[in-house]
């Protein structure tokens, strides 16, 4: 559960009950500054005055605000639109692409007007009728830590659970999942939990739950009947990297149940950076050791207007294969998604 340095109310937030329960939870504790807006101007009041602290002091940061435009954000290729009940996320993992979205801050935002969040996300589904919509809850952030105290996931899993014209689906490397094991909701959401190698987790994903935990709160959810799905991303390629991302899968395949209703998806990416993205990289982390060499990668222009450095052509073709042949003879009632 993310435990946030100081709290930051919005003006009129606190009308809403989701910054009651808030303010009601950490009020009384000491180590945590809390802070009333009279204006939206929240940046002022988180530390910092370069880019290395503003960075680990918006990472301590929680902001509750209200979703005032109510215009979702498409989401290709894995949902139709993008459902903001928050954006950013605690963790502090070196590659992660919001180094380049969300600024000198990336402070934790939370809405509190879920309803009509709801609400709006309806108007979606019903302009699509009778064709099913689906939305990703976690395409700027990770939902999961902060759900103890926002119950943001639970109002939206029972929402779309109650509409079969619609499907829930969202990814975190958190565990924070007790409380949505009980929901109905009827098979319409889709909890998928982004993995990696011990290597990569322990040497670049800061702040974030332990593969082993990870794992176990993934059987804890499709054992509740969820559609369960593994992010295996981003892809490295280093010493004995077959052989780790192997034992990975074996891993998983090992303890899942054996029963289960829904297929185990798989989304596979590989590492990709941006410009933007290293510069901002080697001020957060200048003692990173993260592989951004230029000259090794491909340059590939995106659907965003902005270009990426990819992996060439040859060593994307071999963690397709690698992926596509370990996933298809590991694992017997699977989906693979895509591999890129």
């Amino acid at each position: 559960m993310f435990i946030p340095n100081r709290i930051i109310f919005e003006k009129d937030s606190l009308t809403y009950d989701m910054s009651k329960r808030i303010l009601e939870r950490f009020k009384d504790r000491n180590n945590i500054e809390i802070i009333y807006l009279s204006s939206n101007r929240y940046i002022q009041h988180i530390p910092g005055d370069d880019l290395y602290t503003m960075y680990r002091e918006g990472k301590k940061t929680l902001i509750v605000g209200i979703k005032k435009g109510m215009k979702f954000q498409t989401c290709k290729p894995s949902a139709h639109y993008q459902l903001p009940l928050i954006s950013g996320c605690m963790g502090q993992c070196e590659y992660c692409y919001l180094n380049t979205m969300l600024g000198d801050r990336p402070f934790i935002k939370v809405n509190a007007n879920t309803d009509d969040i709801l609400e709006q996300s309806r108007r979606y589904i019903n302009e699509r009728l009778p064709d099913i919509t689906i939305f990703e809850g976690a395409a700027t952030s990770d939902p999961v830590p902060v759900e103890p105290y926002t119950n943001s996931l639970e109002k939206a899993i029972l929402f779309f659970g109650d509409n079969k014209y619609s499907r829930f689906r969202f990814v975190t490397k958190y565990t924070d999942v007790d409380t949505l094991l009980n929901l109905d909701h009827n098979g319409h959401t889709e909890i998928r939990f982004s993995l990696n190698t011990p290597t990569i987790i322990e040497q670049y994903e800061h702040s974030t739950s332990a593969l082993k935990k990870r794992i176990e709160a993934s059987i804890k959810v499709s054992k509740a009947g969820y559609p369960t799905g593994y992010l295996i991303a981003p892809v490295f390629i280093y010493d004995k990297w077959k052989e780790e991302y192997r034992d990975l899968l074996s891993e998983i395949n090992n303890i899942l149940p054996k029963n289960l209703k829904y297929p185990i998806t798989f989304e596979v990416i590989s590492h990709r950076y941006t410009t933007i993205a290293k510069n901002r990289i080697m001020q957060i982390f200048p003692e990173s050791t993260l592989e951004m060499r230029e000259e090794d990668r491909k340059f590939k222009f995106g659907q965003f207007g902005y270009g990426k450095y990819l992996y060439p052509p040859e060593s994307l073709n071999e963690i397709k294969q690698f992926f596509k042949k370990e996933i298809e003879e590991i694992f017997e009632h699977k989906d693979i998604k895509y591999i890129i």
